[in-house]
């Protein structure tokens, strides 16, 4: 591979400071799996249609086989790995196993990273398709946050234990 081709891309990911040197091609969940070893994030489709590679970036839901890395130099990024504190997992974490919110679980880490995202989405009062009332977008019900987690497909179909965990978190 040619220098050329190459560059470095700074990264604040899950709190910590890293430098990469990468093909200007290599995708942000490729940078994340093959060059940092952080597994969590899923490659599914590699298309952004499934959502098995969410991540946060700067705080907000992103698809990361979507983004080249060197497009996302100086952003932060959150995985599934920098959600718990230690030993102490997330809140969402906690009610995805209390809820069974899983099955096989390789589109769970995407589907607690986009709960992350969308829970503050709703908090900041960011409607969606299906609000009934624009001004209380915040409140959500089962149909809610079935059409905010839409970009989040589970091909074990562990959808009810999904919504159950959210709707548990969001009650809050």
């Amino acid at each position: 591979m040619s220098d050329d081709l190459r560059g470095d891309v700074m990264l604040r990911v899950n709190g910590a400071d890293r430098v990469l040197r990468v093909d200007n091609r290599v995708t942000l969940l490729d940078a994340l799996r093959e060059h940092l070893r952080l597994t969590g994030t899923k490659k599914g489709c590699d298309h952004g249609q499934c959502g098995a590679c969410t991540v946060l970036l700067d705080g907000e839901r992103a698809n990361s086989c979507l983004l080249l890395a060197v497009t996302v130099d100086g952003r932060a990024v959150t995985t599934v790995e920098g959600l718990a504190d230690g030993d102490d997992l997330h809140p969402l974490q906690r009610a995805f196993i209390a809820h069974d919110g899983f099955q096989c679980g390789y589109c769970t880490p995407g589907q607690i990273c986009s709960a992350v995202g969308m829970l503050a989405e709703a908090a900041d009062g960011l409607a969606s398709w299906v609000s009934p009332d624009l001004t209380a977008a915040g409140d959500l019900d089962d149909e809610e946050i079935r059409e905010r987690m839409s970009g989040n497909l589970c091909r074990c179909g562990a959808y009810p234990g999904i919504v159950a965990a959210v709707r548990e978190v969001a009650e809050r």
